[in-house]
C-alpha cells in the first residue's frame, strides 16, 4: 500500500509539472500571437483588403523560412536535447542558434534579391522581409531552446519583450500608412527579443557551427526540413495560386478568415513548443501511455477549434467583425466554416505530429507530410479555380482532414514498429530514422 501510494504521489508529480509547462507554452503563445495578430488587424483596418493580400503573401513566405529554420536548427535540438546535462544544452543551443541565424541570412538575402525584381509595391515588401529574416529566426530558436530546458517562463518573457516593442514600433509605422513600414516595425520588434534572448540565456550563437550541427543531426534534420518546408511550402503554393488564379485580394480574403482563429491557433502553437518534449519525456518514463497522451492532445485541440469556430458564426455580429477588420471581414465571413474546419483537422492532426516526433521516427512522419501537403495545394488551387477564395478553402478543407487520417495512421504504423533503445538492434536504430 505503501509503494502504491508513493507511485500515485510521483505520478500526481509528474502530471503537475507537465501542466505546469504546458501552462507557460500556451501563455507564451498566446503572446506570441497576439503580437502577430495586432499586426494583422492593423494592416487589414488601416490598408484594406488588397494590401492585407501582400501581407499575407509576406507572412506565409515567413513561414516557410521559419519551417526551414525549425526543421535544421530547433526541431532536432528539442528532440535530442530536452532531458539532458546543462552544459550540453548550452552547447547544443549555442549551435542550434548560429544555425537559425544562417537559415535568416540566406533566405533574407534570396528575399532582397527576389524584392529587387519584383514588381511594385509588392516588390518592396518582400526586400523589407529580407531584411529582418535573421532576427525573426534568432528569436524563435530562443523560444525553442528555453522550452527544450522546461522553462518555459523565460520564453514567456522574450515574446512579451516583443510584445512590448511592437507598441512604439506600430504608432510609427501607422505614421508611414505601408505594407512595408509594418512589416519592418514587426521584424525589427522581433530583432530587440532576438537580443534580449542572448541576456536570458548567457549564450552566444556561434554562426560557424552551422555546417557541423547540420552535418551531426542530418539523420533527423533532412527529414524534419523536407517535412517543415513541405508543410509551410503547400500554404505558400496555395496563396500564390490563389493570387494568380483569382487575384491579391482573395489572398487577403482566406487570410482574413484564418485570422480570426488567431486565438485558437495560439493554443495550437503555444502546445506544440512543448507536446513533443513533453511526449518524449512520456515514451521515457511509460511507453504504453504515449498513444493516450497523442488522443488527448489531439482531441482536446480539435474540440477547442470547433467551438472557437462556432462561437464566431453564431455570436459575432456582422457589425462587430466589420469594427474588428474593416473591410476584410465583408470578404472573410464566408470563409470561416471550411478555415474552421480546417484548423480542427489541423489541432487533431497534432496530437499524431507529437508522437511521432517523440518516437523519433522522421521516416514516417516525413511520409504522411508530404501526403497532406501535396493534398493541401492540390485541392487548395482545384478549389480556388472552381469558386475563387471560397473554392480554396472548401478544397483545402478536405485536404486537411485526409491528412489528419494519414499521420493517425503512420503513428499507429510507427507505434508498432517501437522498440525501448536498450532492447534494439544496430539494424533498427538506422532503420528508425
Amino acid at each position: 500500500m505503501a509503494g502504491g501510494r508513493h507511485r500515485a504521489t510521483l505520478a500526481s508529480g509528474a502530471v503537475r509539472a507537465m501542466a505546469g509547462r504546458l501552462s507557460w507554452g500556451l501563455g507564451d503563445q498566446a503572446v506570441s500571437s497576439l503580437t502577430n495578430f495586432a499586426v494583422g488587424l492593423f494592416v487589414a483596418r488601416s490598408l484594406g483588403t488588397f494590401a492585407f493580400g501582400m501581407f499575407s503573401l509576406a507572412w506565409v513566405t515567413y513561414g516557410v523560412v521559419l519551417n526551414l529554420s525549425r526543421g535544421l536548427a530547433t526541431d532536432p535540438m528539442m528532440v535530442r536535447f530536452s532531458a539532458v546535462s546543462e552544459e550540453a544544452w548550452r552547447r547544443a543551443v549555442s549551435r542550434a542558434a548560429g544555425t537559425a541565424i544562417g537559415v535568416g541570412l540566406a533566405t533574407g538575402l534570396i528575399s532582397v534579391i527576389a524584392g529587387l525584381v519584383a514588381v511594385q509595391p509588392l516588390g518592396g515588401v518582400f526586400v523589407a522581409l529580407g531584411a529582418v529574416l535573421p532576427g525573426l529566426m534568432l528569436q524563435d530558436a530562443w523560444r525553442f531552446a528555453l522550452f527544450a530546458k522546461g522553462d518555459g517562463k523565460k520564453a514567456f518573457v522574450n515574446d512579451t519583450v516583443w510584445g512590448v516593442a511592437l507598441i512604439p514600433a506600430l504608432g510609427i509605422a501607422s505614421h508611414f500608412g505601408t505594407v512595408v513600414a509594418f512589416v519592418l516595425a514587426w521584424g525589427l520588434a522581433g530583432a530587440v527579443a532576438a537580443v534580449y534572448g542572448m541576456f536570458q540565456t548567457g549564450i552566444v550563437p556561434r554562426l560557424s557551427a552551422m555546417t557541423g550541427w547540420v552535418k551531426e543531426q542530418r539523420d533527423l534534420s533532412v527529414r524534419y526540413l523536407i517535412e517543415n518546408v513541405s508543410n509551410a511550402g503547400s500554404s505558400q503554393l496555395r496563396a500564390y495560386g490563389l493570387g494568380a488564379i483569382a487575384g491579391i485580394t482573395a489572398v487577403g480574403a482566406v487570410r482574413g478568415a484564418e485570422q480570426l482563429l488567431g486565438p485558437f491557433l495560439a493554443l495550437l502553437m503555444g502546445l506544440s513548443l512543448t507536446t513533443v518534449a513533453e511526449g518524449a519525456r512520456v515514451l521515457q518514463r511509460a511507453p504504453h501511455r504515449l498513444k493516450h497522451f497523442c488522443v488527448v492532445l489531439g482531441g482536446g485541440q480539435a474540440g477547442a477549434a470547433l467551438l472557437w469556430g462556432l462561437g464566431l458564426l453564431i455570436l459575432v455580429p456582422h457589425d462587430v467583425g466589420r469594427w474588428i477588420m474593416g473591410s476584410v471581414w465583408d470578404a472573410a465571413e464566408p470563409l470561416i466554416l471550411p478555415v474552421t474546419l480546417s484548423v480542427t483537422a489541423a489541432g487533431f492532426t497534432a496530437g499524431a505530429a507529437a508522437g511521432l516526433r517523440a518516437l523519433g521516427n522522421a521516416k514516417r512522419s516525413l511520409r504522411a507530410q508530404l501526403v497532406a501537403s501535396v493534398g493541401y495545394v492540390v485541392f487548395g488551387i482545384i478549389g480556388a479555380c472552381i469558386d475563387g477564395a471560397e473554392g480554396a478553402a472548401w478544397g483545402s478543407m478536405l485536404s486537411v482532414w485526409l491528412g489528419a487520417a494519414m499521420w493517425w495512421y503512420q503513428l499507429r504504423a510507427a507505434y508498432r514498429e517501437y522498440r525501448p533503445p536498450a532492447l534494439r538492434t544496430n539494424d533498427e536504430e538506422v532503420g528508425m530514422v
